[in-house]
């Protein structure tokens, strides 16, 4: 049995594209999951870890441009396919201008299909490793005291130890030892890999108004 190289959703209403195109994918390793409606689609829990989602562009209950809009504003639809038979420019420049990435009429080829769906299943795994990796830099940052999370934005703000003492009314020796369990939590060991990390995670509250573990010191 071959590996399933991802997972794919197709919502089409014509039963024959979904039995077409189902195989087709199934043939190539894809796990697919067919819908016939975009309440269907939108209800399933499915979509948070598709590799590819194919959208029509004509449904009964909507259209592609609306469920594309939908998926994205619930944080996906990045790694959407159109298949249509009523495409036209506008919409398809539309379609991708909002990420699509691929916009392809009926019929199409099965070579040209496997393309785009392979380039959205691409797309997604590397989207997964940004996320991914951001997540695990916020947990570290979050391991932080609140001393320490301020002794972080003044060192990524360019202040020397001497200089964030003054600032937090404290000695030079507390900070080097805030400083270093500091780096040690982060797992860097220079300030311009410190720097480069928390423009990973560029979360909004960091340093003296932080609110990681205000209550710890």
């Amino acid at each position: 049995m071959r590996e399933s190289t991802g997972k794919v959703l197709l919502l089409d209403d014509d039963e024959s594209i979904l039995r077409s195109v189902g195989r087709l994918l199934g043939a190539s390793g894809y796990h697919v999951l067919s819908f016939q409606s975009a309440r269907a689609l939108l209800d399933s829990d499915e979509t948070e870890t598709a590799d590819c989602i194919i959208l029509d562009l004509g449904l009964p209950d909507s259209d592609g441009l609306r469920v594309q809009e939908t998926l994205a504003a619930a944080g996906g639809g990045q790694s959407i396919v159109f298949l249509t038979g009523r495409g036209d420019i506008p919409a398809s420049v539309r379609a991708m201008k909002a990420g699509a990435v691929d916009f392809l009429t009926k019929p199409v080829e099965a070579e040209t299909l496997l393309a785009a769906v392979n380039m959205a299943r691409q797309r997604a795994c590397a989207l997964r490793e940004v996320e991914e990796k951001k997540a695990s830099v916020v947990r570290r940052l979050r391991s932080l005291t609140a001393r320490e999370a301020q002794v972080m934005h003044l060192v990524v703000a360019g202040r020397l130890n001497k200089q964030i003492a003054a600032d937090l009314g404290t000695v030079e020796k507390t900070i080097k030892v805030h400083r270093g369990r500091m780096m040690t939590k982060l797992g860097v060991r220079t300030v311009a890999d410190l720097v480069r990390l928390v423009a990973v995670a560029d979360p909004p509250d960091i340093g003296p108004k932080s609110n990681y573990d205000q209550g710890r010191r």
